[in-house]
């Protein structure tokens, strides 16, 4: 397992399929918006941007050229970012159409989900469901979409909602799918994974293959806790408005390039170096410049 000495990555997570510009204005929509905040991120310390990509109403697309020109306009705007597509996309995709759009496209990496789950927004104070669905991610998607990017050299980023993700994993690899260094990215707060507790994230930690890396995001109020005991257990450090629209002020962020700059400042803190994105390529593996 990588330790607490080597530099740290920090990711930033530009729009997910669900965070709107009716929460935060900053949240980006066009290519042009994309490209704009991931070169402000980029300023700030970040070596790599996740994305998914939108239409002009804000609605998450599987249109492949859609994806590809949000995908360029980074890339031509801030060439030396790594570029993590996502192979979620949106709700209602099917596997074909999640899988096709990064096999078009090519990023340097992509997401990887590992199980099937409830994926909700359910009231955290009083329970109520506010919007359900079922997250489709079966061993045959996890195995097929594993062998069909690293045929391509993309990179898996392996999505684990709860320690059931690692376990998937591992089982899978024992068929020789995945390059090493394999790379997780523990998600916590979704309703139907699990909230952000620092026993469980040891415990998921330890599971992990020797040379493994990991990152971690949390969702509302736990992504700071959640990047903080990532930066302190040698791992990397996701932020952005796909994950939570505020800073730990509690005030709405300016956009991803602000949590970045908070990332940036808890590393310094805690006697971490930030990675630049050539850095960040050979700590993870990463084949495509």
């Amino acid at each position: 397992m990588a330790n607490g000495q080597h530099k740290v990555i920090i990711c930033a997570a530009l729009a997910g399929a669900f965070t709107t510009k009716n929460q935060n204005q900053a949240v980006p929509y066009t290519p042009e918006e994309f490209a704009e905040e991931a070169a402000r991120c980029f300023d700030e310390g970040a070596s790599m941007v996740h994305v998914h990509a939108r239409d002009d109403d804000g609605m998450p697309t599987h249109d492949i050229e859609r994806i590809r020109s949000t995908h360029d306009a980074i890339r031509e705007r801030t060439p030396e970012l790594i570029v993590n597509l996502s192979s979620a996309v949106g709700l209602g995709k099917t596997p074909q159409q999640r899988i096709a759009q990064i096999l078009a496209v090519k990023p340097a990496m992509a997401s990887l989900n590992t199980n099937t789950m409830n994926f909700s927004l359910v009231d955290r104070t009083t329970g109520r469901i506010i919007f359900d669905s079922v997250f489709e991610n079966t061993f045959t998607m996890l195995e097929s979409f594993g062998i069909a990017m690293e045929e391509d050299g993309i990179k898996p980023e392996i999505e684990c909602y709860d320690i059931g993700g690692i376990d998937n994993t591992l089982l899978i690899a024992k068929q020789g799918i995945f390059s090493s260094p394999m790379n997780f990215n523990f998600v916590w707060g979704v309703a139907g994974g699990q909230r952000f507790r620092p026993d469980a994230f040891i415990t998921m930690v330890n599971a992990l293959p020797e040379s493994a890396s990991f990152t971690t995001c949390g969702v509302g109020l736990d992504q700071f806790p959640a990047i903080t005991m990532s930066c302190l257990m040698g791992g990397h450090m996701r932020v952005g408005l796909e994950d939570n629209i505020r800073v730990p002020s509690g005030d709405l962020a300016k956009g991803s390039f602000e949590q970045v700059r908070w990332a940036v400042t808890i590393a310094r803190c805690l006697g971490r170096e930030v990675a630049g994105p050539d850095e960040a390529r050979s700590i993870m593996g990463i084949r495509q410049k």
